[in-house]
C-alpha cells in the first residue's frame, strides 16, 4: 500500500472524485504539509474538508461546524489530541473521532478508544485505509444521528404516554385517547394479540382525572369461572371452599380509579351478568354475600376477538356488548403500520441498552430491511422481543440482521422474499417481492427500490401494469 507524506504523493495516487459531498471531515493536525496532503486525498474522493492546526482552534470549528468525522494528531502543542477527544465529544456527540500518530503505543490507543475515538491510525498513513476507516466513521454517524432523529421524533411528536407511532393509523387512536380519557364512558379497546391494547388502557388512565387514584389489571381468561368471580367482586368468608377470609375483589380495589379487564371476550355467562349490571347500576355484591356495594370505578375492557360474532353466536350477551363498547378503539396490527418500525425498533434498542448495560448505537441497514419486510404476526410484542434478544445477544455495537431471531427470518434470505413454489415464472416472482415490498413500506416506491436494490423506474412501471394501489392508512 501507498503511504501519505506530500501533496504530490497524493496525485497520483488518490481515488476518482465521486459525486456529491459524502460528509464532513475535520482534519487536525500541527504539521502543515500532513495536514495539506490528507485534505487533498480526502476532498479528491468526494469528501467536504475543513482542517484545524491545532486543538484549540479544532474544538471551536467542532462547535460551529459538527463535523460527520474528526482526524486529529495526537501530538500537538497546547491541546492534544487525547483533549480534544475529551471536550469534544460532548460538544458533537454524534461526530466519530479518529486519531493518527506517528508514535503509536499501546497506552496511547486505549486511552484514545476510552475517550471515545473510533478507531487509531500510524503515520505515514496507507491510502486505503484511511478511506475505509473514514467511510466506516461515517457509516456510524449517519446511524448515529439517525437514532438521534428517531428518539426526537419520539419524545416530542410521536408519544402518547408509552404508545408510540407516526402512522396516521396511529395518530388518529392517539388522538381518540386523549379525547375519551377525560370523559367516564366505558371503552372497548379491540385489536390483535401484542398490539398493546394494555398501554393504550393505561394511557386512558394516566391522562384521566382518575390518575392518582388506582390502575388495576385482570385477565380475564386466566382464571375459573368461580374465581373469576371472585377476583372481581370479592367474597365472603366460607362462600366456596378455600374461602377462609372476607376478600374485597378487583371492583372495590379500583374504587376511584380505573379497572381494566383484558380477554373481555372470556368471561362466562353467569359472570357476564353481575358485569352488566355494575355497569348499569354502579353496584354489586361479593360472592356468598347480601350487602350492596357501590363504588366509583371506570371500566376499560379489551379483547382481540370479535364481539359482536360472539354475540351472534349467542356466546355473549348483546346488552353487556352495547354497554362495553361505548366507545371503542381499534389498535391496528404492525403489518399495517410497518414505517412506526424503525421508531419502535430504536425505542427498545433504548431500552434494552440501558437495561441490560450495553453500548449498542443502532441496527445496521440490512436489519431494519429486515425488520421492515417481516410480517410480525405477534405484532409489536414480538418486535420489542427480537430487539431485546438482539441487544443481548449482538457482539458488535450494531444489531446485524444475523442478531435477530431465527424465528423472524421465516421464508425471508438477504432481505428478499423467497416464493418457494416449483415451477413458478420469473414474472410471477418478481411480480410477488415488488408487491409485498411494496406493501412492507406502505407503498413507497422508493424504499421498494432501495430494499430490492432495483431502480425506483422500474417499480413505478411495474405498479403502473399491474394497477397496484397503496396500502390503506387504517
Amino acid at each position: 500500500m501507498t503511504s501519505v507524506n506530500t501533496a504530490s504523493d497524493l496525485a497520483t495516487t488518490s481515488p476518482l472524485r465521486s459525486e456529491g459531498t459524502k460528509g464532513k471531515i475535520l482534519i487536525v493536525d500541527d504539521e502543515a504539509n500532513a495536514r495539506s496532503a490528507l485534505a487533498e486525498l480526502l476532498d479528491d474522493a468526494g469528501y467536504s474538508v475543513t482542517t484545524a492546526a491545532d486543538g484549540r482552534a479544532a474544538l471551536l470549528q467542532v462547535e460551529q461546524e459538527d463535523p460527520d468525522v474528526v482526524l486529529t494528531d495526537l501530538k500537538m502543542p497546547g491541546m492534544d489530541g487525547l483533549s480534544l477527544i475529551e471536550r469534544g465529544r460532548p460538544v458533537a456527540p454524534h461526530a466519530t473521532f479518529i486519531v493518527m500518530t506517528a508514535f503509536a503505543t499501546i497506552d496511547t490507543a486505549v486511552q484514545a478508544i476510552k475517550l471515545g475515538a473510533e478507531s487509531y491510525l500510524t503515520k505515514p498513513l496507507e491510502l486505503d485505509a484511511v478511506i475505509a476507516i473514514v467511510d466506516r466513521a461515517l457509516e456510524r454517524t449517519r446511524l448515529s444521528r439517525e437514532a438521534a432523529q428517531l428518539r426526537q421524533r419520539v419524545d416530542e411528536r410521536f408519544q402518547f404516554g408509552n404508545i408510540i407511532g407516526e402512522h396516521p393509523s396511529m395518530q388518529r387512536l392517539m388522538k381518540n385517547v386523549a379525547q375519551v380519557a377525560g370523559s367516564r364512558a366505558t371503552v372497548l379497546i379491540h385489536g390483535e394479540t401484542g398490539t398493546g391494547k394494555e398501554l393504550i388502557a393505561a394511557a386512558i388512565h394516566q391522562n384521566s382525572k382518575r390518575r392518582d387514584r388506582p390502575f388495576i389489571r385482570l385477565n380475564c381468561a386466566s382464571l375459573s369461572e368461580t374465581l373469576l368471580e371472585s377476583e372481581l367482586f370479592g367474597h365472603e368468608r366460607g362462600s366456596f371452599t378455600g374461602a377462609l377470609t372476607r376478600r374485597e375483589g378487583r371492583f372495590k380495589q379500583a374504587d376511584g380509579g380505573t379497572l381494566f379487564l383484558d380477554e373481555v371476550s372470556e368471561i362466562p355467562p353467569s359472570v357476564q351478568i353481575k358485569l352488566l349490571r355494575f355497569l348499569q347500576e354502579r353496584e354489586f355484591e361479593r360472592v356468598g354475600g347480601n350487602e350492596t356495594l357501590k363504588v366509583d370505578v371506570r371500566v376499560v375492557a379489551a379483547t382481540n376477538r370479535d364481539l359482536k360474532q360472539r354475540v351472534d353466536d349467542g356466546r355473549f350477551r348483546e346488552d353487556l356488548y352495547y354497554r362495553l363498547k361505548v366507545v371503542q378503539l381499534d389498535v391496528p396490527p404492525l403489518r399495517v403500520r410497518r414505517s412506526d418500525i424503525p421508531l419502535l425498533a430504536h425505542g427498545f434498542l433504548r431500552k434494552y441498552a440501558q437495561e441490560n448495560d450495553r453500548v449498542v448505537k443502532g441496527l445496521s441497514d440490512e436489519a431494519l430491511q429486515h425488520l421492515m419486510i417481516y410480517p410480525w404476526p405477534g405484532n409489536v410484542r414480538e418486535l420489542e422481543n427480537a430487539i431485546e434478544r438482539a441487544v443481548v445477544m449482538c457482539e458488535a455495537d450494531l444489531i446485524r440482521r444475523e442478531d435477530l431471531p431465527t424465528s423472524t427470518h421465516g421464508d425471508m434470505q438477504n432481505g428478499s422474499i423467497l416464493a418457494l413454489i416449483p415451477g413458478i415464472t420469473m414474472s410471477e416472482l418478481e411480480r410477488i417481492a415488488i408487491l409485498r415490498t411494496l406493501d412492507a413500506v406502505d407503498g413507497s416506491t422508493a424504499r421498494a427500490a432501495e430494499i430490492l436494490g432495483i431502480s425506483q423506474r422500474k417499480i413505478q412501471y411495474r405498479v403502473k401494469e399491474w394497477g397496484y394501489q397503496a396500502p390503506p392508512f387504517d
